[in-house]
């Protein structure tokens, strides 16, 4: 099978740096363009990078000597590429406008930006989840005036760990959540080389976090009216939202009611039975098991289980009742993996598998 050809775009940051490494070897794309600001242009990806490549796996020998375009030069970026995944690092009206002027090019934009995120008409996948939703794309494309470029983009890193636990549950029909997460300082696009303040400290703000983790689930669990994708209602969540000191991973401390009166039992045997088009359709990145249940009461732990399934699964833990809410539990995803590059390769997976993604 001939491989697609992709760009990535804001390739030098960290989730760039995820893309690329995550597309080495990939069945269906292959990284042919790496694009990012116009300091970085003209120079290889690998004298661009400098010593700034952030993750713990050596930088593929196939990009080294990739010659980095000027992302704002979208024709050029465009024209020897099928798709294009998006992590670039802009204001999000310059973001919103880039990725549009990109998909206009008919060259599809797989983002892990959260500048569309609630434009009506883009699809925002968790592909265990909403598969469906890529069914606004004709929509999006009429609106655009494409055939067949779109933007379709992943949900925050925040809402990973505790989203899809939800969505395994909606048999008992959860209404309110408490979500407090502790989130890694990757997910800032930082290290501890980066940002050495961070070393024993703790700080109880995230900007816009707080938001995105109490409403993108009910987006991710909505429904298509139209041309536009609408919102659920059906439960309430509130969130804070914390910087830890860990690298790789965000954990989440959840507490939930439900109309419903279910066992242990059954949210255990719900959760760990949870299966998705990925797995059916046996995509490349896709986990075997979705969600993990982990029964030691001091799991899961990020230097344990932050890896569950290549960083692509959900490992869950410390279920029990509560005596204000009905269950309470703790949840961790990899957010630079499944949280953000791995959840946009696996939703350019998806796509490709419903037919959205093709050569030019």
């Amino acid at each position: 099978m001939e491989k697609l050809k992709a760009a990535v775009l804001g390739g030098t940051g960290m989730v760039g740096q995820r893309f690329i490494a995550l597309l080495k070897d990939h069945p269906y794309f292959e990284v042919k363009t790496i694009a990012a600001s116009p300091r970085s242009a003209g120079k290889t990806y690998k004298e661009a990078v400098g010593d700034r490549w952030k993750l713990e796996i050596p930088m593929p020998d196939e990009v080294k000597d990739i010659v980095v375009k000027d992302v704002s030069d979208v024709k050029n970026v465009a024209e020897d590429v099928d798709l294009c995944f998006s992590a670039v690092d802009m204001t999000k009206e310059e973001i919103r406008a880039i990725e549009e002027e990109y998909a206009k090019t008919e060259t599809p934009v797989i983002s892990n930006n959260s500048a569309h995120r609630w434009t009506p008409d883009v699809p925002m996948i968790i592909p265990e989840i909403n598969p469906e939703h890529a069914g606004i794309i004709p929509a999006q494309r009429k609106r655009l005036g494409t055939k067949r470029g779109f933007i379709a983009v992943k949900p925050n890193c925040s809402i990973q760990s505790y989203t899809p636990v939800f969505y395994a549950w909606r048999e008992f029909e959860p209404y309110e959540a408490v979500v407090s997460t502790y989130q890694a300082i990757s997910g800032a696009g930082k290290t501890f080389k980066d940002w050495p303040e961070m070393t024993e400290n703790i700080i109880p703000y995230i900007g816009g976090e707080e938001e995105k983790s109490e409403k993108e689930p009910l987006k991710v669990f909505g429904h298509i009216e139209g041309d536009r994708i609408v919102s659920y209602d059906g439960i309430k969540i509130t969130s804070q939202c914390i910087r830890v000191p860990v690298l790789y991973g965000h954990t989440a401390s959840v507490f939930v009611k439900f109309k419903k009166n279910p066992t242990k039992e059954e949210l255990i045997s719900a959760m760990t039975s949870l299966s998705g088009e990925p797995q059916k359709l046996n995509l490349p990145s896709a986990p075997k098991q979705f969600i993990q249940y982990l029964e030691e009461d001091n799991r899961p732990q990020v230097t344990m289980d932050v890896n569950y399934e290549r960083g692509f699964g959900i490992s869950v833990g410390r279920l029990r009742e509560d005596t204000v809410y009905d269950w309470k539990f703790v949840g961790l995803s990899h957010n630079t993996i499944r949280g953000a590059a791995g959840g946009g390769v696996l939703c350019a997976e998806l796509l490709k598998a419903k037919g959205y993604l093709e050569r030019k």
